[in-house]
C-alpha cells in the first residue's frame, strides 16, 4: 500500500483542526470560570477597613475567631460575613454559584441569618456602628458554633467539591497543553496540519480525562449542595441567634441610654473603653437599678420641658388683666362670635379680660446644686419593689446632676454617714462630666451612721468658696437621708448666717418616712421644703424639685 504524502513511514497521523474541534469545549476552561468568592457579604474596601479595625480592638472577636479556626476551616471569613451583615445598612449576598465551593457552608449560615425577621430587627441597632454590630457577632458566636458542628457532614463534601473543581480545571489546563503540543508538532507540509499519532493519542486521553473531572466536580458540587440542605436547625438556629443579638443589643443601649450616656459620647470612645464601660455597668453596685435611674432622667426631662423661668404655677383662681397665655375658655369663646369680637378687643384694651390667676412657682437657683446623699448602714435597706433605699437616693442624686447640666450649673455630689466619713465628688459645669468619675459617685457607699453636720458642712464651705471665686450665690442643697441626728445650737447659727448671705435654698427628702419627716425634726428645721418617700418605685414623688431647682 502507498504513503500519503508527507507521512512518516510507522505512524498514523491525525488533522490538527478535527483535534482541536474535540479540545475546544474545554481551552481556556479555566480562566474563563466565573471568579469564586470567599466572602459571602458583597462589601467596599472601607467596609473590610471597618472589619479590620474592629477586630483589632476587640478582644473578644479575637477569642472568638481563635476558638473557632481550632475546629473549622474558613471560620474568619464567616467572622467577617457576620459582622458586615449586622454593620451594612442594606447588606447583599453573593449567589451560591459565586461563591468558592468551600464557603458553602459560610453561605449558608450567613444566608440564614439574614433572611430571618429577627435579623432585619437586628440590624436596626447594629447598622453603622461597628461595635454593635461586633457585640452581634459575639452573642451570635455560640450558635454560629452550633450551625458550623450541624454542617460539618456539609462541610466535608463541599470540601470535596472544591478539590474535584480544582481536579477539573487541572484537567482542562491538560488538554490545552495537549493540545498546545500537537500544534508544535503538527506538520504543515500538506496544507491540512497533520499530527503525529502520539501527540493525537495525549489530546484525546487529556479531552476524556477533562470530561470525567468535569463530571466528577458536578456530582460533587450538587452533594455538597444536598447535604447543606439536610443540615438539621440551621434556620431555626439563626433565628434564635439573631433575636438573642438583638437583645443584647437592645439591653446595652438602654443601659448607656439610662445612664445618660448618649449616642454622640459612645460613637467617640474607643471600643475596648466603651466595652468596659459597658461590663462595668452591668455589674457595678447599682446595675440593676438601671431602669429606675432611666426613668428618673425621664421624669427629671419631662420636669424641666414643662418648667420655665418665671412661669406660672399653681392655679389659685380668677383675676383681670390681658395676657392672653391665661385667658380663660369662656372669653375665647367670644371670639368665635363675629358680633361679640368687637367686645373682647375692648376688654382687652381695658385690661379687663378674665385671666386665670396663679402663684408662681419659685425661681430656679443659680449656684451650684449639691447632693447630699446618705449612704450609712440603714440606706441599704430596701423598701417596696426590692428597691433599696440608697439606689432612690443615688437615682435622685444622678438625676439632678443632669439637672445641673442642662442648666450651666456646678454639682456636687456630697457621700457622708458617721461624721468622719464623707467623700465629695465634682462635676465642674465648664467641663464635661466623666462618665467614669459618675459611676464612682454612685457606687461609692461608705457606711456606718449618720451626721447632719459634716456634709452640710463640706456643702456651705463649697458654696462659699463659689461665692468668693465668682459672686454666685443662690445655690441649692438636696440632703437626701432616711435617719434624723442632732445639731448643735452653735454650728445651727453659723449654718443661719450662711444661709442668709449666700442665699441658697435646701430641700430635704425624707426616705421611708423616718422620724426626720415629722414636725419639729431637725431635718424640717434645716430644710426650706421636706417631702417624704414612702415608695421607693415612685420618682414623681420628687417631680417638684426638679421644677424648682
Amino acid at each position: 500500500m502507498g504513503e500519503t504524502p508527507g507521512e512518516t513511514p510507522g505512524r498514523t497521523l491525525g488533522r490538527l483542526d478535527e483535534l482541536a474541534g474535540r479540545a475546544g469545549k474545554w481551552l481556556g476552561r479555566s480562566a474563563a470560570a466565573p471568579e469564586r468568592h470567599t466572602a459571602a457579604v458583597v462589601a467596599d474596601r472601607f467596609d473590610r477597613i471597618t472589619w479590620r479595625d474592629t477586630y483589632e480592638q476587640s478582644a473578644g472577636l479575637r477569642d472568638v475567631a481563635e476558638e473557632l479556626n481550632e475546629r473549622y476551616h474558613y471560620t474568619a471569613d464567616l467572622l467577617t460575613d457576620v459582622f458586615l451583615a449586622a454593620y451594612k445598612v442594606g447588606p447583599r449576598l453573593r449567589e451560591r454559584a459565586e461563591m468558592d465551593p468551600s464557603r458553602l457552608v459560610n453561605h449558608q449560615v450567613i444566608t440564614s441569618l439574614v433572611e430571618s425577621l429577627e435579623f432585619t430587627e437586628l440590624r436596626r441597632e447594629t447598622a453603622g456602628d461597628p461595635y454593635a454590630a461586633a457585640m452581634a457577632v459575639l452573642a451570635q458566636a455560640a450558635a454560629v458554633r452550633g450551625m458550623l458542628e450541624r454542617c460539618r457532614a456539609a462541610r466535608e463534601r463541599a470540601e470535596r467539591a472544591k478539590k474535584a473543581q480544582q481536579d477539573a480545571e487541572g484537567a482542562a489546563d491538560a488538554v490545552s497543553k495537549a493540545l498546545q503540543q500537537a500544534t508544535d508538532e503538527a506538520d504543515w507540509s500538506n496544507g491540512v496540519g497533520t499530527v503525529p499519532t502520539p501527540a493525537a493519542d495525549a489530546v484525546q486521553q487529556a479531552i476524556e480525562a477533562a470530561e470525567t473531572a468535569d463530571a466528577a466536580a458536578r456530582q460533587a458540587a450538587q452533594d455538597a449542595a444536598q447535604a447543606l440542605a439536610a443540615a438539621p436547625g440551621i434556620r431555626a438556629a439563626a433565628r434564635n441567634a439573631a433575636a438573642k443579638a438583638a437583645r443584647a443589643v437592645r439591653e446595652e443601649a438602654a443601659l448607656m441610654r439610662a445612664w445618660g450616656v448618649g449616642p454622640g459620647e459612645l460613637e467617640r470612645m474607643p471600643f475596648d473603653q466603651r466595652a468596659r464601660l459597658a461590663e462595668r455597668l452591668r455589674s457595678g453596685r447599682l446595675a440593676q437599678w438601671a431602669e429606675l435611674i432611666g426613668r428618673f432622667r425621664q421624669m427629671a426631662g419631662g420636669e424641666r420641658a414643662r418648667k420655665m423661668e418665671n412661669a406660672t404655677g399653681e392655679l389659685v383662681g380668677v383675676t383681670l388683666g390681658n395676657d392672653l397665655s391665661r385667658v380663660i375658655p369662656s372669653e375665647l369663646a367670644n371670639l368665635g362670635l363675629p358680633e361679640l369680637r368687637a367686645v373682647f378687643a375692648a376688654r382687652y384694651a381695658a385690661g379687663e379680660l378674665m385671666l386665670y390667676d396663679s402663684q408662681g412657682e419659685q425661681a430656679t437657683g443659680q449656684g451650684a446644686i449639691i447632693a447630699c446623699v446618705d449612704t450609712s448602714h440603714s440606706m441599704y435597706e430596701a423598701g417596696p419593689g426590692g428597691v433599696t433605699r440608697e439606689a432612690w437616693a443615688k437615682a435622685c442624686a444622678l438625676a439632678l446632676l443632669e439637672q445641673a447640666r442642662h442648666a450651666g450649673r456646678d454639682f456636687v455630689g456630697v457621700l457622708f454617714s458617721a461624721a468622719d466619713k464623707i467623700q465629695v465628688f465634682r462635676f465642674p459645669s465648664g467641663r464635661p462630666a466623666d462618665i467614669a468619675r459618675i459611676l464612682d459617685f454612685a457606687e461609692t457607699f461608705l457606711g456606718g451612721g449618720t451626721s447632719y453636720q459634716t456634709p452640710l458642712t463640706a456643702a456651705r464651705e463649697l458654696l462659699e468658696e463659689e461665692f468668693n471665686d465668682t459672686a454666685r450665690t443662690r445655690g441649692d442643697i438636696v440632703m437626701i437621708t432616711d435617719d434624723e441626728c442632732g445639731v448643735t445650737e452653735e454650728w445651727m447659727r453659723g449654718w443661719n448666717d450662711a444661709k442668709h448671705l449666700l442665699g441658697f435654698r435646701v430641700f430635704g427628702v425624707a426616705i421611708g418616712a423616718p422620724p426626720a419627716a415629722e414636725t419639729g425634726s431637725v431635718l424640717e428645721a434645716l430644710c426650706d421644703n421636706l417631702r417624704s418617700i414612702e415608695d421607693l418605685t415612685d420618682v414623681h414623688a420628687a417631680a417638684d424639685l426638679f421644677r424648682v431647682i
